[in-house]
């Protein structure tokens, strides 16, 4: 047996390790799997939310980061993961506590997505990325959301972390399951590899925009350009619509009714994998 803060794992039952945790919804899934589960994240409230969500005395969550771990004991962990929170880990740090607190033969899974696009809808798609990380103006007078991202974590992302890699004298098997997409994507591949696609209308999609953590940052930015939606002259997303809408007739042909447009969307997406190297000194 082994303690990991406050709670007790047993070897026979195999331990999980969440990092970056966020509302635990991946430890949720993953700890019946496991005799026991710890979860960590920098974040004070999203650990708080994620205990009070989750009813499992297995798991035990703590604000923590990938970089110390060193309240875990040696080879303690069958296996670690990551979801969308890998590329913001600092490897100089993260690796060396990652190979020290995996067992021999356990494993790491580390898996997020990027940017979505519409399929088939190149214009619209230009613009899109044009809003989001073009340099300079996208309107004149206005910049867009791209300084507004957390860096280099972001462009960690949109690479599909293929920056990130496991040091061969620790790790083995390393395998990428990567599904990326460009502004031009007319075809999806099968479910195995475009695993996040959806249906949804522009006006989801344009709700989505206001989610990203850039147009907040762009938001406080601006703080005197409200959306149309709270009586203002438009926002970014608003702005950025426009220009869609008019590069895309059949949206635009439908005036005040474009939000009910009907669109197919995917992430591009990755899964990294490896496993721990048994090999004697690793």
């Amino acid at each position: 047996m082994s303690v990991f803060g406050r709670a007790t794992f047993s070897a026979a039952g195999g331990a999980l390790l969440d990092l970056g945790c966020g509302h635990g919804v991946a430890t949720r899934e993953l700890a019946p799997h496991f005799g026991r589960a710890i979860a960590i994240d920098p974040s004070a409230g999203m650990i708080a939310q994620a205990a009070q969500t989750t009813k499992d005395p297995k798991v035990s969550f703590r604000q923590g980061n990938s970089e110390d771990l060193s309240f875990i004991p040696d080879k303690s962990i069958d296996l670690v993961v990551a979801a969308q929170a890998a590329h913001w880990f600092d490897y100089t740090k993260a690796w060396p506590e990652l190979s020290r607190v995996v067992k021999p033969g356990g494993s790491l899974a580390f898996w997020g997505y990027k940017d979505n696009i519409i399929i088939g809808h190149s214009r619209a798609n230009k613009i899109f990325d044009k809003f989001c990380y073009g340099d300079g103006e996208v309107v004149e007078g206005l910049e867009g959301m791209n300084q507004y991202w957390e860096r280099p974590g972001r462009d960690i992302l949109r690479d599909l972390l293929r920056v990130v890699i496991p040091p061969e004298s620790h790790w083995q098997d390393v395998k990428r399951i990567m599904y990326d997409v460009d502004k031009d994507t007319v075809d999806v591949a099968g479910p195995e590899t475009a695993w996040m696609r959806k249906s949804l209308n522009l006006g989801q999609f344009e709700a989505y925009a206001r989610t990203f953590s850039s147009y907040q940052g762009w938001i406080d930015a601006h703080p005197d350009m409200k959306s149309r939606a709270q009586g203002g002259d438009g926002d970014i997303v608003d702005l950025m619509f426009d220009q869609i809408l008019d590069a895309e007739p059949e949206w635009k042909a439908l005036g005040d009714q474009w939000r009910d447009a009907e669109v197919e969307t995917v992430w591009g997406t990755y899964i990294l994998l490896a496993q721990r190297a048994s090999t004697t000194g690793a």
